[in-house]
Formats: structure tokens, C-alpha cells, sequence
């Protein structure tokens, strides 16, 4: 029994040690989650407030479906009336569910990040945030299998089992920190670059206190990029580049916005593109906004290891946003400068 024991430890430890390289919760829609992407992406957005959804559903046609939801709300605010300088507060959560024995990993980090501008004459700011709180990690055994469960070659989940696990949840605390600069060419170009770390603390991530096994420090480069190409279409380009460990990812692409209608009352407008995770998947996109309602689709189309055994099926995503101006005298919609993004 001991010898059992200790091999579905090996393998959840295995699990463990594979999300300490590279396993942070992952969203094909990452500009619609900044903060998973770098804390001092915090805020960028055009609104005082934006509050975002996504859930991701990965690996069905493979295996019992990894499933992923996450929720950030972020608001936005001018340190003084008369000031050029903002800082914006916010919360991310996620929840993450995985394989058989439902894995699930769950955080809840406050968010900071400070944006002071660097130029009097136009929208250039140097935004510093960071981020951290608790992540609970935790297994259901109930739902996993045994050899000794098998009598006279047949598996019942009615045979009891002499498996013991002493624990199945522990709780860690993270932490994760940020730059980012952003700013304008012209009258139709904002642009910004980022770079954070994220799991400074180095956390220990084993279910049995006898193993150490740390959690990699993630190293990250962010870019995006919003063309007005004329009065009705945009062109829009972001990029991530992350290293954990010997692990490396990019992932990036390109959206074309068309307004359909744009004025005091009503804003809408469609949004297309296609995104590449390297080594893992090609990415169709598609958002409506209406308003300041936002709804989007992604498809992976997996082309990695898996796209045999998947028929390249990869996972479905979608998110709901809200962004929006506050109506007090202090909002960012009555001021010449803020950091903004599409």
C-alpha cells in the first residue's frame, strides 16, 4: 500500500512540478485578462472601470475536459482633480479544474498599479503594479482508481480501498510584479511594452511536505499595439513572450475593428483576427461590442503534440466584458491624458 502511496504521490507531484514550469492558468483571449499577463497592464484600458469574464474548456476529445474560469475587475481613478496621474485597484481570480481527480487550483490577488505621466504635452505614462494573495490547490481521491479496487479482474467503484492520503489540499501564497510604458505616435497610434515576474516568492507547490518542489519564477514581455487605419477600421496587435524555467511561450497576433455605428449614444463595432501560440495552436478571434458590452470567441485549432490524438480539437473560450466611464467630476473621460488602450 505504502509503495501505491507513494507512486500517486510521484504523479501529482509530477503534475505539480509540470505547472511550476509552465502551467499558470493561460487564456487564448489574454488581452481580455491583462492582469494574468503582467500586473502593470492594470488600468490601460479607455474607461474608469472594466469588469471581465472568461471561461476555457480545453482537451475534450482528448480527456476529461481541463476547465478554466476567471473574473479581474479593475477601476480606474486620477490621484487629484487636477492631476495627470492615476492609479488603478482591481482583483483577479481564477479558478482552474483539472483531469479526473479535479485538480483545482483557485486565487484571489488584489491588484495595484500606479501610472505617472511622463509628458505634458501628450498620453505617455510608466506604470509600475503588482500583485499577490493565497492560491488553494487541492485533489478529490474519490474520483481516482486503485488496483485494489479490481476483484477477479473487474473494477468497481463499490470496492472500498485501503488508500490513505493524509492531505489532499494545502493553500500557498504568490506574488507578482510589473512594468509597463505606454504612449502615442501621432493622432492614430497607441502603443505600450511591459515586462513583469511573476512567483517572486518562490512557493512550494507539493501536496506532501517531505518534497520541494518550487514554483519557477516567470519572466514576461508584453507588447500591443492600436492603428487607426480610417474613420471606421483599426488594426490591433498584441504579444506576449514568457520564460519559466527552461520552458519558453509566445503567443500574439492581429485584429482588424470595424465601427459600425460610433457617437455620443452608441458604439458598435466587430472585431476579427488570428492568434498563434507557438507550438501549440492556431487561434481564430471574433468580438462584438455593443456599448459597453463586450462579448468573444476563440477556437484553438491545436497543431502540437496532440493534434493526432485531438483531430486538432483544442478548447472553445469565451468572455464578457464591461467598460465603462463613472459619472463623477474626477473621471478620466474629462481629462487630456490617460493611459488607455483599445
Amino acid at each position: 500500500m505504502k509503495t501505491r502511496i507513494k507512486y500517486l504521490a510521484i504523479f501529482l507531484l509530477l503534475h505539480c512540478a509540470n505547472n511550476a514550469v509552465c502551467q499558470d492558468a493561460n487564456f487564448s483571449q489574454f488581452y481580455e485578462v491583462p492582469m494574468l499577463r503582467n500586473p502593470g497592464l492594470a488600468g490601460i484600458f479607455s474607461g474608469d472601470y472594466a469588469i471581465t469574464s472568461a471561461y476555457r474548456n480545453q482537451w475534450q476529445s482528448v480527456t476529461t475536459p481541463y476547465r478554466t474560469f476567471a473574473i479581474g475587475i479593475e477601476y480606474k481613478k486620477a490621484v487629484k482633480q487636477n492631476s495627470n496621474d492615476f492609479f488603478t485597484i482591481g482583483l483577479q481570480g481564477t479558478n482552474d479544474i483539472a483531469g479526473e481527480s479535479r485538480l483545482r487550483r483557485t486565487q484571489i490577488f488584489p491588484v495595484v498599479n500606479f501610472h505617472k505621466s511622463l509628458n505634458s504635452e501628450k498620453d505617455t505614462y510608466l506604470s509600475a503594479g503588482i500583485m499577490g494573495g493565497p492560491v488553494m490547490q487541492r485533489f478529490d481521491p474519490s474520483q481516482l482508481t486503485f488496483d485494489d479496487q479490481f476483484v477477479n479482474g473487474a473494477f468497481s467503484p463499490a470496492n472500498p480501498t485501503k488508500q490513505v492520503f493524509t492531505t489532499t489540499g494545502f493553500t500557498y501564497w504568490d506574488l507578482s510584479a510589473g512594468l509597463t510604458f505606454s504612449s502615442v505616435v501621432g493622432s492614430d497610434t497607441r502603443f505600450y511594452l511591459g515586462a513583469g515576474m511573476f512567483h517572486i516568492l518562490k512557493p512550494k507547490v507539493a501536496f506532501q511536505k517531505q518534497y520541494d518542489v518550487v514554483l519557477n519564477p516567470k519572466y514576461v514581455v508584453n507588447a500591443g499595439l492600436s492603428k487607426s487605419l480610417n474613420d471606421a477600421n483599426k488594426l490591433i496587435l498584441y504579444a506576449d513572450y514568457f520564460m519559466q524555467g527552461g520552458s519558453k511561450l509566445i503567443q500574439g497576433g492581429l485584429m482588424l475593428s470595424h465601427d459600425f455605428l460610433s457617437n455620443e449614444t452608441q458604439d458598435i463595432s466587430l472585431t476579427g483576427g488570428l492568434f498563434y501560440r507557438s507550438q501549440d495552436a492556431f487561434i481564430p478571434v471574433l468580438k462584438l461590442d455593443y456599448n459597453k458590452l463586450g462579448l468573444g470567441f476563440t477556437y484553438d485549432i491545436n497543431t502540437g503534440k496532440l493534434k493526432s490524438a485531438s483531430q486538432m480539437k483544442g478548447s472553445f473560450e469565451v468572455t464578457l466584458s464591461y467598460k465603462g466611464f463613472t459619472k463623477s467630476e474626477n473621471s478620466s473621460l474629462n481629462k487630456v491624458r490617460c493611459p488607455s488602450f483599445y
